[in-house]
């Protein structure tokens, strides 16, 4: 391709001040075979420097919805509701968006259904999708707040960034094995947690906040709230995981953890207090509760869950409020436990007794 053709198309400003970076960019897109109407789409949207990373993320070979519903001796209908139950949206029938190795998760959704049921396995896969869209946007915020700003400071051009890009999506590519290894893992420590137990079991449930988030959050700029959104769930991580506990989940300014031993779940409690309450710009506060609860797509319910999040909300800055079966069960001589009488915690119809955890 020339320079002449590049310009014909609208791609190349011979005038512009990043005229030399645009051609060494345009030139680089054709030598990876990307054609001219790749190159324009990609321009219109605004995309061109993530062209290459894009591609890269194409099946060689693809098939369209009919043909790899044909490869797995599905309808097309039925390969859409197996995307969709992963929270997939519909796809255009005709884009040839689909690999031969699709069609494994197609058969392993069909073989799975047989065993466990239909609706189970599509509650399954809905958690799958959950989860993998989540590492999915994370790998882009990790590019693109970590090189591409980067870049767009030091004024590195356009054909460096596309670069980047290309060499960020590559290295994602190798991150199916590393998950297969992690899930193993994974698996195993949830076999030790969930060991004898189907629906329900018996845990410790946690709730970690930070009072005065919301109205820090409108005072602080978008990288002061990064900083410390990623240093409120760095430690939650890193203490919970610590004392063979697990993240249920983050939402924002709270931590919502489990683990099998009161007294773990305790430490964990006055670990993260102590850790977070030396940063002065907001102030954690928690609850804990111990009992039965239910167990559906990795996370957990029942009373005793939604205790444990309305007693974090009746602690003061620096408090962490326990019920009694959370201090009778934590048989650790570094913890003190003083009763704190009984409160009405909303969306229950009695007072509840509660006492407040201290070191010993």
């Amino acid at each position: 391709m020339s320079t002449a053709e590049f310009e014909a198309a609208g791609l190349y400003d011979p005038t512009a001040a990043n005229a030399r970076d645009r051609l060494a960019l345009l030139e680089w897109l054709a030598s990876r075979g990307i054609t001219i109407e790749q190159m324009q789409r990609a321009h219109r949207d605004g995309s061109l420097t993530y062209l290459a990373g894009g591609l890269a993320l194409e099946p060689a070979a693809g098939l369209r919805l009919a043909e790899v519903a044909a490869l797995v001796g599905m309808s097309p209908e039925r390969v859409e509701e197996v995307r969709f139950a992963a929270g997939l949206p519909p796809v255009d029938p005709d884009a040839p968006l689909f690999s031969p190795e699709d069609s494994r998760g197609f058969t392993t959704f069909v073989a799975a259904a047989q065993l466990f049921g239909e609706q189970p396995v599509r509650r399954f896969a809905r958690v799958m999708g959950s989860s993998l869209a989540r590492i999915a946007e994370a790998a882009l915020s990790l590019f693109r707040v970590h090189v591409e700003e980067s870049f767009v400071a030091a004024g590195t051009g356009e054909l460096a960034l596309a670069q980047a890009n290309l060499g960020a999506i590559e290295m994602l590519s190798t991150l199916p094995q590393s998950l297969t290894g992690l899930l193993h893992g994974h698996l195993e420590a949830a076999m030790r947690r969930l060991h004898g137990r189907a629906d329900t079991g018996t845990f410790a449930i946690g709730f970690i906040d930070l009072v005065g988030f919301t109205p820090l959050s409108s005072q602080l700029s978008t990288s002061e709230l990064a900083a410390l959104v990623e240093r409120f769930e760095d430690t939650a991580h890193d203490v919970v995981t610590a004392r063979d506990g697990r993240v249920v989940k983050l939402i924002g300014d709270e931590v919502m953890f489990v683990v099998v031993d009161p007294s773990a779940a305790c430490d964990i409690a006055l670990t993260l207090v102590e850790r977070l309450c030396c940063d002065s710009t907001a102030i954690p506060r928690g609850g804990i509760a111990y009992g039965e609860m239910l167990l559906r797509g990795g996370d957990y319910y029942g009373p005793i869950v939604n205790l444990a999040a309305r007693i974090a909300e009746l602690a003061v800055p620096n408090e962490l409020l326990v019920t009694p079966e959370v201090a009778a069960r934590a048989r650790n001589p570094g913890l003190r436990f003083e009763a704190a009488g009984r409160r009405l915690a909303k969306g229950f119809h009695a007072p509840v007794a509660l006492m407040t955890l201290e070191r010993g």
